[in-house]
């Protein structure tokens, strides 16, 4: 168990090379916009992502892509990649989170000689699966033998760290008050990790309009510093 909550810990870190560091998934548009200018907007946006999106739809993907990893069930894996990619319509947002989990898998794969993974990588290669991160995080650490219940924990939290993070470089905020945003996050993430443990792929849901705006309008900004 140390092993694969070490794997985790790799996994969800803010330097593992997934390239989290260049998407804001909406937040740069709320920023120039005037819509998040201070650590309590910043706090609400942060909660906003995880209860609408990322806590019922991603981190949910992540828990169940646990348990068909460690099944070795590379079709049903690529179902739940396809009902992540038919859930995402920002384009922005898409192409992130592909983006992502590709590099994921491509870490995953060199790591160690997983042969579950590697049809996984193959099927992303051939164009069967978009391969969206939450489905490669979860499938990479259901393999190292992680929980459902600490994989989707660890998705949120890298999550709201991500988001963390842009904020950081996009309003005048020190980095006290952005340890503050993410502790403040704990008990929200441990209730939706909680429930995203014993989910379904069928109990998928996102609602996050407001951000999803967002993500359309960053696109037309006159100058951007982020991706998404």
């Amino acid at each position: 168990m140390t092993e694969a909550w070490l794997a985790v810990l790799q996994f969800a870190d803010g330097l593992f090379p997934a390239g989290g560091f260049a998407h804001s998934f909406g937040l740069e548009t709320y920023a120039q916009e005037g819509g998040v200018r201070d650590r309590a907007g910043l706090e609400a946006f942060v909660a906003a992502h995880l209860e609408g999106s990322a806590g019922p739809c991603d981190a949910v993907a992540a828990a169940v892509a646990v348990r068909l990893a460690a099944a070795g069930d590379v079709a049903a894996w690529v179902a739940l990649d396809e009902r992540l990619e038919a859930m995402k319509a920002v384009p922005e947002t898409r192409a992130a989170s592909r983006q992502m989990g590709r590099q994921t898998l491509r870490v995953a794969i060199a790591l160690g000689g997983d042969a579950v993974l590697a049809d996984l990588g193959r099927a992303v290669d051939d164009g069967l699966a978009p391969g969206h991160h939450a489905a490669v995080f979860g499938a990479t650490l259901g393999r190292a033998g992680a929980e459902p219940a600490a994989v989707a924990a660890a998705y949120l939290h890298s999550t709201a760290a991500l988001l963390v993070g842009a904020g950081l470089r996009l309003i005048a905020l020190g980095q006290v008050d952005g340890q503050r945003v993410l502790a403040a996050m704990r008990p929200r993430i441990a209730r939706l990790a909680a429930a995203a443990a014993t989910a379904t792929a069928g109990d998928m849901w996102s609602f996050n309009p407001a951000l999803e705006l967002a993500g359309v309008r960053h696109a037309a900004l006159d100058s951007r510093l982020f991706r998404s």
